[in-house]
């Protein structure tokens, strides 16, 4: 053996009573599972994992690494919380497949989440392009869902309108080859723009493409505030419809219209498995949400993309009708509900100048400069060119709670690793998840917790030798200690690394040692492979 790990406590990512066993790694799979009583294997390598627990990787169903990945080959936001695996090309925005237009608006589009890109050789225009990109090595293993606005902006641009039969073809094309070289699904953002100006029967034939290569459709729904439920069911429909398999994204119940309304989300999913659907959901262990600024905006005032957003920001009329539609009427961006200024706190800028912003609300800041809210955040997204990034304080702790503990719920951090001031969920999520709420809340048994971070994901991914620790699968693998595992990222100090975590490996080797980054690069693309 390579590496023999002594005397661990297996959790082995079944939701099964843990056990006391010697674990043997040869070749970056584990190659002999020993409990008590029974001989001992020898290996080159002997590690004592007295006091700590053994379980597979953590895989995080919702990331936001798609350059990070690229740009920062220590990567320790992910991989020292013993995520071994993230799936990326989320929420509808993502860099492949596209031309050379496409690729120029969709940087400026999510400069917020990933940066500009000015750092990154954008050698790539297909997704099998980018996934060979990343198999020349980087930190944590990843998987790629085929972005449907970016695939509705290489096609047909940024008009709200129906496409036409030779631009659903178009789509349809685009998401079957990015299908055949290896993505595992498609995305979408319907609160973000040009996704959003997508109908349900355009979006269900999308699906019918995914379905025929068996992969699953993981939408940011159309709402999580006003008209939340009705927008879980229409994604519900619409999968079933089309035969695909349906993975919700940061399923969560936010703003005060859905305090306390878990239970009817959750009795509306178990009714559609009951009827034989094909779900399940990731959620972060944290209330507030994380986005853009320009998020906000109502869709109407996106048409044609971020050149178009700022020239309407900068007329003073439109602009006026931007804040009455956000302020009063409550954009669809924000979710239907009416903004909340003093909710809106400014996380990351692109600007230097702008940096006295960051951990301020926009409230807090328009108070400063004794103006309105909408004139700061106005001024902030044309200074900054729709780069900046925000945290919304909205959630509500008794929905996460009750969500989390569903038969078909994952671990997802949303994490967004760009801006000054990120939210702790990028740092902390796997780590809160087993200190937080299953050691001191005890919402999770640590079994039941590490099955939601490892076997479930792995089985909607459709991975076959990932997401247990049995003999013959990969050994990506985590060593922690199940009496100190906790965040160490807070909203004030959110880069702050988790504690009690100190051995993550991928295929046998040592990505975190002695609670240390190595200088190891085991992570590839994880490619669909039905």
């Amino acid at each position: 053996m390579d590496l023999v790990i002594r005397d661990a406590r297996v959790i082995d990512g079944t939701g099964g009573p843990s056990y006391r066993a010697d674990v043997g790694l040869e070749d970056g799979r584990i190659a002999a599972i020993r409990r008590e009583g029974e001989p001992r294997p020898s290996g080159a390598r002997v590690l004592d994992a007295a006091g700590l627990a053994l379980s597979p990787g953590f895989i995080d169903m919702h990331a936001h690494s798609d350059l990070a990945l690229l740009r920062d080959p220590d990567h320790s936001a992910k991989a020292a919380q013993g995520v071994t695996l993230e799936v990326i090309g989320q929420d509808g925005l993502s860099y492949a497949p596209v031309d050379d237009a496409t690729l120029a608006q969709v940087r400026q589009a999510i400069t917020g989440w990933n940066g500009d890109g000015s750092d990154i050789d954008f050698d790539w225009r297909t997704v099998g392009e980018y996934l060979d990109r990343l198999d020349r090595g980087i930190a944590v293993n990843a998987a790629y869902l085929i972005p449907q606005g970016t695939v509705r902006m290489y096609a047909v641009g940024w008009d709200d309108r129906p496409a036409t039969d030779a631009e659903l073809d178009h789509m349809k094309r685009l998401v079957a080859e990015s299908m055949e070289q290896g993505a595992v699904g498609m995305s979408s953002g319907l609160t973000y723009t040009p996704g959003m100006y997508a109908a349900d029967a355009e979006l269900t034939e999308l699906c019918r493409v995914v379905a025929d290569y068996d992969g699953y459709y993981c939408p940011h729904h159309r709402s999580y505030g006003a008209g939340a439920l009705q927008a879980y069911e229409e994604m519900v429909t619409l999968t079933r419809q089309a035969g695909c398999a349906l993975h919700l994204a940061h399923a969560t119940m936010n703003f005060g219209v859905n305090k306390g309304r878990a239970p009817e989300l959750l009795a509306l999913l178990d009714e559609a498995l009951d009827a034989g659907a094909d779900i399940s959901l990731d959620t972060y262990p944290y209330t507030p949400g994380c986005t853009t600024l320009v998020a906000m905006l109502p869709s109407w005032a996106s048409e044609g993309g971020p050149d178009a957003i700022l020239e309407r920001l900068r007329d003073e009329t439109t602009a006026e009708r931007i804040r009455h539609h956000m302020e009063v009427i409550g954009a669809d961006g924000c979710h239907g509900v009416p903004i909340e200024w003093d909710t809106i706190e400014i996380s990351g800028v692109s600007a230097a100048g702008l940096a006295g912003h960051v951990g301020r609300t926009v409230a807090d800041s328009a108070a400063r400069a004794g103006e309105a809210p909408w004139t700061t955040a106005r001024r902030l997204l044309i200074e900054d060119r729709l780069g900046s990034t925000i945290l919304q304080h909205v959630g509500h702790e008794e929905n996460v709670r009750q969500i989390m503990r569903h038969r078909v719920h994952t671990g997802g951090s949303d994490g967004i690793l760009q801006g000054a001031k990120p939210h702790p969920r990028a740092y902390g999520t796997f780590p809160r998840y087993l200190g937080r709420y299953a050691r001191e809340l005890g919402i999770l048994s640590l079994e039941e917790c590490v099955a939601h971070l490892t076997a479930r994901p792995a089985a909607r991914l459709r991975l076959a030798d990932r997401g247990l620790v049995r003999e013959g699968y990969r050994a990506d693998l985590v060593l922690f200690d199940p009496d100190t595992v906790a965040a160490g990222s807070t909203f004030e100090e959110p880069r702050v690394p988790p504690v009690g975590i100190p051995y993550v490996l991928i295929d046998g080797r040592f990505v975190i040692e002695d609670g240390r980054r190595t200088n190891v690069l085991a992570g590839r693309a994880i490619r669909r492979t039905t």
